[in-house]
């Protein structure tokens, strides 16, 4: 096999020459000021095999023939009164929030996590660290669900390694929320035993809302595409979303 045909790694991801001439599909990444990971997001999404527009805090509508929307991180608004307090009432909100309503598939990454959850898109919030200051460094993931449209590439009970970076990322919810959630299956991350790097309730790392379109986690996916730098592990997850629009779209096709 020449070098042109072989396969090239992402991460776990295989991309070979079959993959690489699938449909391509859209996914939004909205960028807010102080968004700082739209970029590794955008060249992650497309490295995987979508087309990727960045989509500006004051756009009101998304691109024609989007699939996919990302809420990347960052300090959107500089975190000014709480972490995505002021984001969730920007007009692309508005239209993240129709999409997500209509069954669009939406992913927040950290700050677009916190965003999701000021905005009632998803359940809890999103609180300061318990140790009060900020974290950066790769943990370990716990896959509690495989049949989500952002984790269809994961190994169902493995485990996975993606860094974290924030100060407000411990994840909270009453008792009585807790419950709904465990007992829907609402939890699709939990750090690993003894690797929880914020004191999240119920070591939470991400979750899902109830019809299954929209997710959040605080680790970074796109920061972990490249074995060179750590770990690929991230790919699966991003690798999953761009698996689904596809897939949707050749439904609607």
């Amino acid at each position: 096999m020449d070098a042109h045909n072989q396969p090239s790694r992402l991460g776990d991801v295989f991309l070979d020459t079959r993959a690489r001439q699938r449909p391509r599909v859209t996914i939004a990444v909205v960028v807010f000021p102080g968004s700082n990971d739209e970029r590794d997001a955008i060249w992650a999404l497309s490295a995987l095999g979508a087309d990727t527009v960045a989509v500006w805090h004051g756009d009101r509508e998304l691109p024609r023939g989007t699939v996919g929307v990302v809420l990347p991180g960052g300090f959107s608004y500089g975190d000014y009164l709480r972490a995505g307090a002021i984001a969730r009432f920007s007009p692309a909100l508005g239209a993240v929030a129709r999409f997500a309503a209509a069954g669009g598939l939406v992913l927040g990454i950290c700050n677009g996590f916190q965003i999701l959850c000021e905005a009632g898109l998803l359940p809890g919030a999103l609180l300061p660290n318990e140790s009060l200051s900020f974290v950066c460094r790769d943990v370990r993931l716990r896959v509690e669900r495989d049949d989500t449209p952002f984790t269809t590439r994961c190994p169902a009970g493995g485990s996975i390694t993606i860094p974290v970076k924030h100060g407000d990322g411990r994840w909270h919810a009453d008792p009585e929320l807790l419950a709904e959630l465990q007992a829907g299956g609402q939890v699709v991350l939990r750090y690993a035993p003894g690797d929880n790097p914020n004191g999240s309730l119920d070591d939470v790392a991400g979750v899902i809302n109830a019809d299954g379109n929209v997710m959040g986690l605080m680790p970074h996916p796109e920061h972990a595409v490249d074995p060179l730098l750590g770990s690929g592990d991230g790919a699966l997850v991003l690798a999953s979303l761009v698996d689904a629009g596809r897939d949707r779209s050749l439904a609607v096709a």
